[in-house]
């Protein structure tokens, strides 16, 4: 998309092209330099002056008169031509006129002198008149010898007029030859070397162009996204810095918008990366087209995510193109089968966000608030638009905050489980727990799950926390036998980290816990992807007996494929279903969701049980677990450990007297 052409073949002029070129160039050269070089001779004339007082000094009068009435004259006249625009040939003409008049004016008094002898020798000087066509004027050589003839004319009529020997007018008749020849030939030459100069200088110029369009083609090229066409990262960073600037100096706000296409991977997979290239280009296009409405820059800030920047006045504006940038992707209707949140279609995730006064604001700030509001829009579901709330807790600087506190919480332990039990219905025991993490602030203020758990996904803090679950699961429940099963909630992120099956074997093997005592819960939600790294991950923990959970059944997308694909040891149906079963429609669902599960012969887990009414509907249903308020509130691992002591405390029999 970016045209570099080095090998282009280079342009090279003809003779008479050549020709034509250099008459243009010394037209335009003549046509600048005729008022200084005119300027100068009428100057040097008038200095002469001196000479006449000296030499002639009886006619002096009239020769300084004569000077100063040409050399005024002229510089009028051509003046005038200047103002007028004349054409550059009627500039040389009334240079060579000035030359010719300004000797013939001053010749004529001087002539009239009672000394002839003085005279005579005082005409040598009318050479120097000869000279000056090529001395102060670039005329062309045509002119400069018709000026230069007319001149040894008037000195040879002179030389025969004047009284002298005949030895005196061969010597000055030879001079005078010799003077016409020389600075003819001086011309000749002079002409042909400007013309070696004009080649020379093309050449250059040439050259210099040349390297001009490669330097501007390969800054293009440096600037220029190789796939779409549109600027690169680099391009898009210079123009958000010019923003930026404007924005502190002048106070001309702006938004930056970032797009991400939605399952573009999976596209990839599905359809192949020269689909995928063409997809690429077209939502480039398309997005193109759109942003140039609204005078602002786009450009691919890498892989299939790109980065608007436009200057706006008012946020509403801003979520009206960020609404617009969605619904053009949408509109293209480019096919997009594997997707598996009910859209078949190529769509886009966008955030935005505004420039807003904050103290001690720094340029990355606006692309990190743009991207936390992408994250928003992922995580809602993926195909809408969000702009940046600073009010918003889970956009705003309360998650920058909650961000700083994962990273020391583990440190100043600031985050704990508490253990949630889990019924068996048949049995009425409770053989498993599942363990639920709190976090607190440094002055003691809980933090809800559903604030800092996504903080921590979105940071990466979610896999050093992952591994301390796991760890202190171990050591407070099972390494001492207080529960039999304990269920982890895991994160898709988690799943996708190379050797994370591994860290799982490392703790079971430190705490001396067998795998089948863990039970990792996956979360159906629309961040699970069902690409290899997630199945080799699920497969590596059962191979340690970990039991694998699936969560929220029914909430999210992928819960018929991932039943496809995955043997899962129990699935937990939503809480949802079953405080909907108030209605026939609720309740009918529920018996549906049970029957699908039921058929591919997994234990299935029902969430939310709060009263005695809905945990006997659950006998009648035939439901393998229960979990819910009507069977335990999450308490720390304190309260099981005491229960599992009481349990084990040997009987005494007290025999009476």
């Amino acid at each position: 998309m970016a045209h570099v052409e080095p090998y282009e073949p280079r342009y090279e002029p003809g003779p008479d092209e050549l020709r034509i070129l250099y008459r243009k160039e010394a037209q335009a050269k003549r046509r600048t330099e005729a008022r200084p070089g005119l300027w100068m001779a009428v100057a040097i004339y008038l200095l002469f002056s001196a000479t006449d007082l000296l030499l002639i000094p009886d006619v002096a009068a009239y020769t300084i008169v004569a000077r100063f009435a040409v050399g005024i004259t002229a510089l009028l006249t051509l003046e005038e031509q200047l103002r007028r625009g004349a054409a550059t040939e009627w500039l040389d003409v009334t240079c060579a006129g000035a030359i010719i008049f300004g000797y013939i004016g001053w010749l004529c008094p001087a002539f009239m002198g009672a000394n002839r002898e003085s005279v005579a020798y005082y005409m040598v000087f009318g050479t120097i008149f000869m000279m000056s066509a090529n001395l102060f004027f670039t005329l062309s050589f045509k002119l400069s010898i018709i000026t230069s003839t007319i001149i040894l004319c008037i000195l040879y009529i002179v030389n025969y007029l004047v009284p002298a020997t005949l030895t005196y007018k061969l010597v000055f008749g030879t001079f005078y030859i010799s003077c016409f020849t020389f600075t003819s030939y001086v011309n000749w030459k002079l002409n042909g070397e400007r013309y070696n100069v004009f080649l020379n200088a093309l050449e250059a110029k040439i050259q210099h162009n040349e390297a001009t369009e490669r330097g501007k083609a390969l800054l293009r090229l440096s600037r220029t996204d190789p796939l779409t066409g549109l600027e690169n990262r680099r391009a898009i960073d210079e123009k958000l810095r010019d923003c930026w600037s404007d924005w502190q100096r002048l106070g001309n706000r702006f938004a930056a918008i970032l797009i991400d296409v939605d399952f573009f991977k999976k596209f990839n997979d599905c359809y192949g990366h020269q689909e995928g290239d063409r997809c690429l280009i077209q939502v480039a296009n398309a997005l193109s087209d759109l942003v140039r409405q609204y005078d602002g820059s786009i450009g691919r800030y890498g892989g299939e995510e790109f980065i608007v920047l436009a200057r706006m006045d008012k946020k509403d504006q801003v979520a009206d193109l960020a609404e617009a940038i969605r619904r053009t992707v949408e509109s293209l209707a480019l096919p997009h089968e594997l997707r598996r949140d009910g859209i078949s279609i190529v769509t886009a995730s966008v955030g935005a966000a505004f420039t807003r006064a904050q103290a001690g604001a720094k340029l990355e700030k606006i692309i990190h608030e743009a991207d936390r509001a992408l994250y928003l829009a992922k995580a809602g579901g993926r195909n809408c638009a969000r702009l940046f709330d600073p009010t918003d807790p889970q956009s705003s600087d309360e998650s920058e905050n909650i961000a700083a506190l994962l990273k020391i919480a583990i440190g100043q332990n600031l985050v704990s489980l508490v253990y949630q039990p889990i019924q068996d219905v048949a049995s009425g025991k409770v053989e498993a727990v599942e363990a639920l993490m709190r976090l607190k602030m440094l002055d003691g203020t809980l933090v809800p799950p559903s604030l800092f758990i996504p903080v921590a996904e979105r940071t990466g803090a979610i896999l050093e926390l992952g591994r301390w679950a796991i760890r202190t699961v171990c050591a407070e429940l099972l390494a001492d036998d207080h529960i039999r099963v304990v269920s982890v909630n895991v994160s898709p992120i988690q799943l996708k980290t190379p050797g994370f099956a591994t860290s799982v074997a490392s703790i079971l093997g430190e705490t001396g816990v067998a795998g089948s005592r863990l039970a990792f819960e996956i979360t159906e939600g629309l961040e699970m992807e069902m690409h290899s790294d997630v199945l080799r991950c699920i497969n590596d923990l059962k191979v340690l007996g970990i039991k694998i959970w699936l969560d929220d059944f029914g909430t999210g997308f992928a819960g018929l494929s991932w039943l496809r694909l995955i043997d899962f040891d129990t699935v937990k149906i939503d809480r949802s279903f079953l405080h909907d079963c108030g209605t026939s429609r609720g309740m009918a669902m529920l018996q549906d969701i049970i029957a699908l599960v039921r058929n591919r012969g997994h234990k299935i887990l029902v969430e939310g049980v709060e009263t005695d009414e809905q945990m006997a509907l659950m006998r009648d249903f035939g439901i393998d677990k229960v979990q819910g308020y009507r069977v335990g509130r999450p308490a720390p691992a304190a309260s099981f450990q005491a229960k599992r002591a009481i349990q084990k405390r040997p009987f005494t029999v007290l025999k009476s007297a």
